[in-house]
């Protein structure tokens, strides 16, 4: 299939053209966000927490707590 010069440049600026419209809307909402730190991958007193449960569990078990 032959084609033609006019048509693929048509289909090359229509293209270009859509993906400068989809960066010009999205630009915007991206520097209007505010800026979020990341969450802490643990906190100390959720271990601490974990931690004096496993040690509470390992007594009993051992029959040390009573």
């Amino acid at each position: 299939m032959e084609m033609k010069k006019s048509v693929v440049s048509a289909i090359a600026a229509a293209v270009h053209m859509y993906i400068e419209t989809q960066q010009q809307d999205i630009a915007p909402v991206a520097e209007t966000r505010p800026y979020q730190p990341p969450a802490p991958s643990y906190s100390p007193w959720l271990i601490g927490g974990r931690q004096a449960a496993m040690e509470l569990r390992r007594m009993c078990q051992m029959r040390l707590a009573r």
